[in-house]
């Protein structure tokens, strides 16, 4: 029985050593070598795709990988001969002129690391997409693509729980304000993937409505029910929305958010940041809204401008909603995202593509940076564990030297580029902060996203604010916003 079992087991190891090796001559032994990094799941899929596809221009000659266990590994006959630090010379003794990185689980440190190496040893770079972009399952050439600066700076797994989020979604009547932004539209495509009973996407730009809408249905009419034409300022128009449409569940998105802009011009920060959001959280209780998420930013952490104050003030009013409404009322704050509109990555490419000079503010300054797709998948995740009041703060990473990036993109580009050192603005930190004085860093329920208390802001104040007098105070004289918003911050913080 135990010869019959080993003649049957070399049997079919034979047969499957015979089968890959006809499988790698399919692909043809003259392609262009290349180098894959990452012997996991990933790396095997995409060699053995090469070997498979009788079209493939690549040749696989050499794997790295930085695991001790994997050393000596083979994968269809490919070995892996070193580490990433071997790069450079595994390339100069095998010729490779190009390397992919096959870890589509990889964080943006390690992409940046292994990017970094190869660069500098003269070689292209190709990468798999993230393995929230690879959910369709298997891994093949088609995947692959040429590396981009949200590899870098933005890349996260997301480890999403796909029923939480289904519970308070799915068959729901869903509200998303701002629904033309960067924010606002990822959270409608994201939305719309789980099936709520009707989704409503409200904007005062009616150009954005119909990118969202095109971008969602393949269509864009601009003639149905799930696009809003309003404004947040506008009170008895929210009130209408709400009587009307009754949306259990609305993701506040719209807001001002260019800080140079809005210590330019502080009462429009005001009306839409802090007025314009209390109109949205006042019709939402009056109309019974089950769950509200209002879009909030790491400027709201010890906030030192205008729109940081604004921001924190409409923190502090969700938090006072939700104490007098029966639904469960939160914020979510995280920093900057990549491919927003008006991102310093569209400024920089700009720059470059101009010839320079690529201006940066100092060389030290630092940001958190996350793709939209991630920062909204961990919106959508938090506020189906957010407790009423709450501000849900979002693993952003690391911080990332605004320098490196521009640096970054200049070596993508392959021009050379001067960059230029133009000094702090009004209001600007040099290092973002995503949790304010006396907020720890506590993540009860999932490792990418903490938990902060934040004080409640009464909203009669905020009525209060919105007087002829503090108007025409505060179009003259920016002081006058944040001194407000500071007496508003510390009377919430001792009520």
């Amino acid at each position: 029985m135990l010869a019959a079992l080993a003649i049957m087991a070399w049997g079919r190891a034979t047969w499957r050593r015979l089968n890959e090796r006809d499988r790698r001559r399919v692909g043809g032994t003259d392609g262009e070598p290349i180098i894959v990094i990452g012997a996991g799941d990933g790396g095997r899929q995409l060699i053995k795709s090469m070997h498979e596809d009788p079209t493939s221009q690549w040749k696989p000659v050499a794997l790295l990988d930085d695991s001790p266990a994997k050393r000596h590994l083979r994968i269809n006959g490919v070995p892996v001969v070193g580490t990433v630090d071997d790069v450079e010379k595994i390339a100069d003794d095998t010729g490779a002129k190009t390397v992919v990185l096959a870890v589509p689980s990889a964080g943006a440190e390690f992409v940046r690391r292994a990017s970094t190496l190869a660069t500098d040893a003269g070689l292209r770079v190709k990468v798999l997409p993230g393995i929230n972009d690879l959910l369709h399952g298997r891994i093949g050439i088609g995947d692959v693509r040429d590396i981009d600066v949200a590899d870098v700076l933005g890349r996260h797994q997301i480890d999403t729980d796909i029923q939480s989020i289904a519970g308070y979604l799915t068959g729901q009547r869903v509200l998303v304000t701002g629904a033309g932004g960067s924010i606002g539209s990822e959270l409608c495509r994201q939305i719309y993937k789980y099936g709520p009973a009707e989704l409503m996407m409200l904007d005062r730009d009616e150009s954005a409505l119909h990118a969202v809408q095109l971008s969602i249905f393949g269509r864009a009419m601009l003639d149905s029910d799930d696009v809003v034409l309003a404004d947040i300022r506008d009170r008895q128009a929210i009130d209408e929305i709400f009587a009307t449409r009754r949306p259990t569940v609305v993701f506040h998105a719209a807001a001002l958010k260019h800080l140079p802009m809005l210590e330019q011009y502080p009462a429009e920060a005001v009306k839409t940041n802090v007025w314009g959001s209390l109109n949205i959280l006042e019709s939402a209780r009056e109309f019974g809204v089950e769950r509200f998420v209002n879009i909030s930013t790491d400027k709201a952490a010890n906030p030192c401008s205008v729109l940081g104050y604004t921001k924190r003030i409409a923190e502090g009013l969700t938090a006072t909603i939700a104490a007098e409404s029966d639904g469960t009322y939160l914020s979510v704050r995280f920093g900057n995202v990549l491919g927003s509109r008006g991102s310093v990555l569209t400024a920089f490419a700009a720059q470059i593509a101009a010839g320079g000079p690529v201006t940066v503010t100092h060389p030290d300054i630092t940001r958190y940076f996350m793709t939209v797709q991630e920062a909204v998948q961990l919106v959508i995740q938090a506020a189906a564990i957010g407790r009423d009041g709450e501000a849900l703060v979002l693993d952003m990473g690391e911080p990332v030297k605004i320098e490196d990036v521009a640096n970054q993109l200049i070596a993508m580009s392959g021009k050379q580029v001067e960059i230029q050192y133009t000094g702090l603005r009004d209001g600007e930190k040099m290092h973002e902060e995503l949790f304010g004085a006396g907020e720890p860093d506590e993540r009860p329920v999932h490792p990418l996203v903490s938990h902060v208390a934040v004080p409640s802001v009464n909203a009669t104040t905020a009525h209060a604010l919105n007087t002829g007098a503090f108007r025409e105070a505060i179009v003259h004289d920016i002081n006058h916003v944040c001194d407000a918003m500071a007496q508003m911050q510390e009377v919430g913080s001792t009520e």
